[in-house]
């Protein structure tokens, strides 16, 4: 099996883009194929497939942008400001994927390269959410992950209208339906600054709608209305300020409005869901 890496960058972090380049082309016991995308901007790196798109299309979108062009069997998306810890996680993780032919996903941990600790976000499972049990998730963190080519090919990729947030979930809800896993493995580590989901503009309308079209796009109907509205109740707790609470509501409401193509996953996959820690009302 081969690996191709799909570094989306937007070009305003070169130094640690270039840095994210560098920790895959260092990698041992693997010939790895490096993809850099220029989100809307010249990149200003070189990889083995470089392309430049003319505007920002998001981050969902660009990955699938960079995954129609590599030509490895595993796909291994890297946020453009991280940076795999070890010298030999390709190969670790062609041998989980050779091991595992149903397996679509591997989620990797991040750590913060000052502390080595985990934020407790970052883990997809929730709960006590331990970050260092592994197992069986029903999500997985898009800029530190690896897919399998053929389940992404087949799956059709990430919701580009999605644009940024809970496109991972998506494709999760998709895969599992479909009969592959998806892991998340604690040993195999990506370095990555410490951050908060508010750094990206608008995020609470973005987050909010999303929630939305993902219930619509993929939930049955009976679970449509619940799962949004009990993140609306949440985010609403959470948001501590007027402003915040107007943007939850205005993407509330336009998640209802956008139009979506209804893929609706079994209600035996809403058990298989439930089994592993997250039901899809929460």
């Amino acid at each position: 099996m081969r690996l191709s890496a799909v570094i989306l960058t937007m070009g305003d972090r070169p130094v640690e883009a270039g840095a994210a380049v560098r920790s895959v082309r260092d990698q041992t016991g693997c010939d790895a194929e490096v993809v850099v995308i220029g989100n809307g901007a010249d990149p200003g790196l070189a990889g083995d497939v470089t392309e430049t798109l003319p505007e920002n299309v998001g981050i969902p979108e660009g990955r699938n942008v960079g995954a129609g062009m590599a030509a490895g069997d595993v796909i291994l998306f890297l946020d453009d400001d991280a940076a795999l810890a070890e010298e030999d996680v390709c190969g670790r993780l062609l041998a989980h994927f050779e091991g595992d032919p149903r397996l679509a996903v591997v989620s990797m941990r991040i750590v913060d390269p000052a502390t080595g600790i985990t934020q407790r976000r970052h883990v997809p499972r929730l709960g006590h959410r331990d970050p260092l049990q592994g197992g069986a998730v029903t999500s997985f963190l898009g800029g530190a992950s690896a897919v399998r080519s053929e389940a992404f090919t087949t799956l059709g990729g990430f919701p580009g209208e999605f644009f940024y947030a809970h496109e991972e979930t998506d494709f999760a809800w998709r895969a599992i339906d479909a009969g592959w896993s998806v892991r998340y493995e604690p040993e195999i580590v990506v370095s990555h600054p410490p951050t908060t989901t508010g750094r990206h503009p608008d995020a609470d309308r973005i987050s909010m709608r999303n929630r939305v079209l993902l219930a619509r796009r993929n939930l049955p109907l009976l679970l449509v209305p619940i799962y949004p509205a009990t993140w609306l109740i949440l985010s609403l707790a959470r948001s501590r300020s007027m402003p915040r609470a107007r943007a939850i509501f205005h993407g509330f409401a336009g998640g209802w409005r956008a139009p979506v193509e209804r893929r609706p996953i079994r209600w035996s996959t809403v058990w298989v869901l439930t089994r592993l820690g997250r039901p899809p009302i929460v």
